[in-house]
């Protein structure tokens, strides 16, 4: 079982495309290898693949969070969750339950004016979990760009103190913990630890 997380950068034609993509570029790239693992194309359009299913909710919300840092730009994923029946060398031309459901769902974001959903075999899971996520949505489509960098600083280095994150950004202790407050960082969190569990006990 592995996860697909299909995306686009939305208007992008109104951002120079030098703002974003490097930025796109750096965060798929640290998890996997072009074309093996994820690829761009059409421009602004991209897939990836995540082996455990697990870290698919938590790489999304990090990958938002470093696009939405760098400018006044978001980004719209769905997650497919399931197998991988064909395995090419490269991600575009792979083919399973997976791909099938992050597709199909990414094909329903604009109308269900959802940035961010999930789609599975488990139709209770996935009505539950994109119920949190349309909630967890009305604060992270409205970070602002200081949010979202320490929001994704904290995602890449949960390990670290305030402190130690403030140090990374160049402002105080209390100037990070004020901003992860207004990110409700810490309740994004607890959702993904529920995510988490929900998807241990159903594989």
């Amino acid at each position: 079982m592995i996860s697909i997380i299909t995306g686009d950068i939305i208007d992008s034609r109104n951002i120079a495309i030098d703002i974003w993509l490097p930025v796109l570029k750096e965060e798929l790239g640290k998890v996997g290898t072009s074309p093996k693992n994820w690829d761009i194309y059409r421009g602004d359009s991209f897939q990836l693949e995540i082996s455990d299913p697990t870290e698919a909710l938590l790489t999304a919300i990090k990958i938002k969070a470093a696009i939405k840092s760098v400018a006044k730009i978001d980004i719209r994923m769905s997650i497919g969750i399931g197998d991988k029946t064909y395995d090419a060398s490269a991600i575009t031309e792979s083919n399973g339950s997976a791909f099938v459901h992050s597709g199909n769902k990414f094909e329903l974001l604009k109308k269900e004016k959802q940035n961010l959903a999930i789609k599975s075999n488990w139709t209770k899971f996935d009505r539950e979990m994109n119920l949190y996520l349309k909630l967890s949505l009305i604060v992270m489509d409205s970070w602002t760009e200081n949010s979202a960098e320490i929001v994704a600083f904290a995602i890449e280095n949960p390990n670290k103190s305030q402190a130690e994150l403030g140090m990374l950004v160049g402002i105080k202790q209390t100037a990070v913990s004020l901003r992860l407050k207004r990110a409700y960082f810490d309740e994004i969190l607890e959702v993904n630890e529920m995510y988490k569990a929900k998807i241990r006990e159903l594989l």
